[in-house]
């Protein structure tokens, strides 16, 4: 078990986690095609600069990929459907997310509109919660992006900021500590 160093003592990896449909777990070799089909979409991608070539994917990516501390495979039915980040922002546009947790979230558009973006999203952060009870997290996303501002809002963010950057107005939310889970 290594340390989840951005994150100071969280052990890492955790048991998965499991909620009404989903399971939440370290990323596996088994993964790697379903890591390449995210990265490569355009749609996935159309907020976060593109998607990139599945040719370049194919050589770049390791066996076993985005196996680090902080990065959960959201699972349906035994099958990649995405993938939660948590990690310390220590390189933001913004000073007010310096030093906090930073939630991220990749969805295959097959799995989008069925809510398992929010009930991952939720099962992350309460897993966050139990583990690190005083740390608030951040989410930063284009406010062109509506499904992710939805979410956001249901996960309990609140707005702190809008700023230009990727060339694009985007949005940077905050979820205190005592902020519940949707």
């Amino acid at each position: 078990m290594t340390r989840m160093a951005d994150l100071e003592a969280v052990a890492w990896p955790p048991a998965p986690i499991r909620t009404e449909r989903l399971v939440l777990r370290e990323p596996e070799a088994r993964d790697r095609d379903a890591f390449i089909e995210l990265l490569a979409s355009p749609e996935v991608n159309s907020y976060l600069g593109g998607p990139r070539l599945p040719g370049e994917l194919e050589r770049e990516m390791p066996v076993v990929p985005e196996q680090w501390p902080g990065s959960f495979v959201v699972e349906l039915d035994g099958a990649m459907i995405g993938q939660i980040l948590l990690r310390r922002a220590t390189a933001h546009h913004r000073p007010a997310a310096i030093g906090k947790v930073d939630l991220g979230y990749l969805f295959l558009p097959r799995a989008w509109g069925f809510g398992y973006a929010a009930e991952a999203c939720a099962a992350a952060l309460d897993w966050l919660g139990g583990v690190l009870p005083s740390e608030p997290v951040v989410l930063t996303t284009q406010t062109a992006n509506v499904g992710s501002m939805r979410l956001a809002a249901t996960l309990g963010f609140t707005e702190v900021e809008r700023f230009h950057a990727w060339d694009a107005e985007q949005w940077l939310g905050l979820r205190s500590p005592a902020t519940a889970s949707a």
